[in-house]
This record gives C-alpha cells, sequence and structure tokens, in this order.
C-alpha cells in the first residue's frame, strides 16, 4: 500500500499555461498517466503504451516504455481543446520518468530507493475556469518521513518559476 501526499497551486495565467502545456516543451519529458477531456464529448486517454501496437521491429528500433510520453500526446490532446469554444473541463495526470525519479532522489539527498517510489505526479485540472496543480507522491513502502513529499512540492514550485509560470497556494 502507498500514500499520496499533496500541495494545491492554482494557476493565475491559463493561456499561457496551456500554450506552455499543449504547445510549448516544458512538460514533454514528463510520461502520461491519464487524461481526460471534456468538449462535446468526454476523451479519456490512458497513458500506457499498448505494446501489440508495434512489431518486434518497431520495438527494437525505437524501445518504448510502459507510459507515453506527454510530447507523444499532446498534440492529440490539443486538437480536441483547441478551437472557439473553452474545453468544459480537462485532467492530466502527469509523472516524472524512472530515470528523473532516480536524479531526483539522488540530488535531493532522500533515503529513498528508486523501487520504493512508484510516482512524482503532477495533476492538471482545469474547470469552472481554474486551472489547479495539484503535486502528489506515492510510495510502496509506509514511512513517516515526509522529506519526498516537501522534496517534490518545493521541486515542482521551483519547476513553474523557471518556467515563468504564475502560481500561488491555495
Amino acid at each position: 500500500m502507498g500514500r499520496m501526499t499533496m500541495i494545491a497551486l492554482k494557476i493565475e495565467d491559463i493561456k499561457s499555461f496551456t500554450l506552455k502545456l499543449f504547445v510549448g516543451e516544458v512538460f514533454d519529458s514528463f510520461l502520461l498517466k491519464e487524461a481526460s477531456i471534456t468538449t462535446f464529448n468526454t476523451f479519456f486517454i490512458d497513458g500506457s503504451i499498448c505494446r501489440g501496437f508495434y512489431s518486434r521491429e518497431e520495438l527494437e528500433e525505437n524501445p518504448v516504455g510502459e507510459r507515453s510520453t506527454w510530447s507523444m500526446v499532446k498534440n492529440f490532446c490539443f486538437s480536441l481543446i483547441k478551437g472557439k469554444k473553452l474545453p468544459g473541463s480537462f485532467k492530466i495526470i502527469l509523472q516524472m520518468p524512472k530515470e528523473g525519479v532516480t536524479k531526483f532522489l539522488e540530488t535531493r539527498q532522500i533515503s529513498l530507493s528508486p523501487e520504493q517510489v512508484k510516482g512524482l505526479l503532477i495533476n492538471i485540472r482545469y474547470e469552472n475556469e481554474r486551472l489547479m496543480c495539484v503535486t502528489g507522491t506515492s510510495v510502496s513502502i509506509f514511512t513517516l518521513d515526509k522529506t519526498l513529499d516537501e522534496e517534490w512540492d518545493q521541486a515542482f514550485q521551483g519547476f513553474l518559476k523557471n518556467n515563468q509560470i504564475p502560481f500561488q497556494k491555495e
């Protein structure tokens, strides 16, 4: 059993953020856990790679992981929301790739192993003309140590600042 913790950040400039999310490259290296986009229908996307779609040769030439990167699916997601009308809502859950988790644990000197960290997550939710980013961590062991949570919260706020994305804590 893992646990989840989080902080909520309200994005102050929705248009700028969505451009960076859907058109820019700011979030490209994250993995897509799942997405749902509501316009005239609700579209659900599971970020899990369907390996059977690829031939053995394609997999040998270009190995794929368990999940799509955001860069692989963002154009498709953007095609669902672009137009004259704003989407009713969207929810996108992004996850740091394993290499990023390993580097994060090392640079932040966190005593967990990469295998114990099931996810460093960003839950992006747009509804009622509000855009929120909620951080989350998921670990496979029980621990009372909040270091991972605190460091991920700080790192994501730093990530937003470095990418000129204004926010305020909720």
